[in-house]
């Protein structure tokens, strides 16, 4: 088989995974939810391009849109860094059921870094760029220089998607590489953002109006640039997949701390010991919890030094976010990693029921994160208190006890360790994270909107409180639910296990 044959078969594949994968039938719903959501969040890009471009065109003292829009590239370019996470595999993911076969390394890897560069994701700015191109660019200054403004945002695109599959890859052999990006476009924002005048506008604007003009050296540019981020990342990802296939590991733990003081609780305080080492010791999880916090970080980060989010529905979104998303992360899956040890787990009477307590008590103090966090915010006035005791007491009340449903559901054992090889799990229920982001807000509007500021937040602290004092007795209900089902899900436990 010749070179071109291998890469079509390895291409087609690459294809059709999701269809051969065993969870095909319980991930039919979230796959057609996935297809709205693209949907509708390409329409969304569409409106955007349309009303920039008309916005723009005579709100900037007689300045081109292009030129206006030209200015904020970088925010572009961060924004979809950061929405590659979750989303975009790297190489050495795609290229691990191939290690074992007798196909060149070097060929692997070059056919899934040239796949993902021309993946169609690249594109998807698109329906933004093209109607504001079509409008700002084709109108006054023809179809050439359209094209040309579009191939230099796809160029732009390809590079940023190089450079995440880079900083990925980092990321996943050690944590401290988020720090990284972290850094890099967090100076970047604030180079942005604390002078009076952004610094970087008219740097991007005369380096996008290359492409605009057909100049080489912007073309050039970019095309080492990409040049570079190729090879790097065929450097570093290239060693990697082996090494996770055979599964090296790095270091040996020399000691085990013991969290001697939960010995009083009994076999709850065993489980709780579990739930703390999981993120101490298991890279899949603590790099999850590292992760979340993070991100709670850089929103309140950016909510303190500037003014983007300022409006009533994304402080309520950055609130109801920083108190979600470490339970979220785990909760969402729960039981998928104890899936691992689920025989053991099964063999003592009412152990799950512990294990489920456990896990509530130990989501529940990690709620005391997020208010440490917001404080600053809560300082200076951008985020009310009142919202805060609210969204508190009704996440461990109200959302907690939702996620808590899917322990009855979730049969797909999820790796603990596995870092750039990482199986996919049953993503069929991760439909609930979707509508919890959203409806509690809706909640809170309606609420504050009857009963006034702060009345509404006291209304939410209630229903919140309520779940908090009855969780013995839904906790109860979500394990002999799962009683009734164990024998099913074990065989899912087991069959999707490494």
């Amino acid at each position: 088989m010749n070179s071109y044959s291998l890469y079509k078969l390895i291409s087609k594949n690459a294809d059709l995974k999701m269809e051969r994968h065993p969870m095909l039938d319980k991930n039919r719903f979230m796959k057609f939810l996935m297809g709205f959501m693209w949907l509708y969040y390409a329409a969304i890009l569409l409106f955007m391009g349309v009303v920039m471009a008309m916005g723009m065109r005579n709100s900037y003292n007689g300045v081109a849109a292009f030129h206006v829009f030209d200015g904020g590239m970088l925010w572009v370019l961060i924004c979809d860094f950061w929405l590659r996470f979750g989303l975009q595999e790297t190489p050495a993911q795609d290229a691990q059921p191939y290690a074992l076969l007798p196909i060149r390394r070097s060929f692997l890897m070059n056919v899934y870094l040239i796949r993902s560069g021309l993946a169609l994701g690249n594109l998807y700015w698109g329906f933004m760029l093209v109607p504001f191109a079509l409008i700002a660019i084709a109108v006054p200054l023809g179809w050439g220089a359209t094209i040309g403004w579009l191939l230099g945002w796809w160029l732009l695109l390809v590079a940023n998607g190089y450079a995440y599959l880079f900083c990925r890859a980092l990321n996943l052999k050690h944590l401290a590489w988020l720090l990284l990006p972290i850094a890099i476009h967090g100076a970047l924002i604030a180079i942005m953002l604390v002078p009076d005048k952004n610094p970087l506008d008219m740097p991007c604007t005369l380096f996008m109006y290359g492409f605009l003009k057909w100049e080489p050296l912007p073309f050039l540019c970019i095309g080492a640039l990409i040049a570079f981020l190729y090879w790097a990342n065929y450097k570093l990802q290239l060693g990697m997949v082996y090494n996770e296939v055979g599964k090296k590991e790095e270091k040996e733990i020399k000691h085990a701390t013991q969290f001697n003081f939960l010995n009083r609780y009994g076999r709850l305080g065993e489980y709780l010991k579990l739930e703390v080492k999981q993120r101490l010791r298991n890279k899949t999880v603590r790099m999850s919890f590292f992760v979340g916090v993070g991100f709670m970080v850089m929103f309140s980060v950016i909510m303190y030094f500037s003014d983007v989010y300022d409006n009533s529905f994304m402080r309520s979104f950055i609130c109801l976010y920083n108190y979600l998303i470490l339970g979220m992360m785990t909760l969402i899956t729960i039981m998928c990693y104890e899936g691992n040890y689920i025989d053991g787990l099964m063999s003592r009477r009412e152990s799950i029921l512990q294990l489920l307590k456990a896990k509530y008590y130990f989501n529940v103090l990690l709620l005391f994160i997020p208010p440490i966090i917001l404080l600053p915010l809560m300082i200076i006035g951008k985020m009310s208190v009142w919202m805060n005791v609210g969204y508190f007491f009704f996440t461990a009340g109200v959302l907690y006890p939702l996620f808590f449903q899917m322990a009855v559901y979730n049969n797909n054992t999820l790796p603990m360790n596995t870092k750039i090889t990482s199986k996919q799990g049953n993503t069929a229920q991760q439909i609930i994270s979707v509508v919890i982001l959203f409806v509690p807000i809706g909640l809170e509007k309606a609420a504050t909107a009857l009963l006034g500021d702060p009345w509404g937040y006291v209304f939410l602290a209630a229903l919140g409180l309520i779940g908090i004092l009855t969780h013995e007795y839904w906790l109860r209900n979500v394990y002999q639910r799962f009683m009734a089902r164990r024998h099913k899900n074990m065989e899912g436990f087991r069959a999707s296990r490494q």
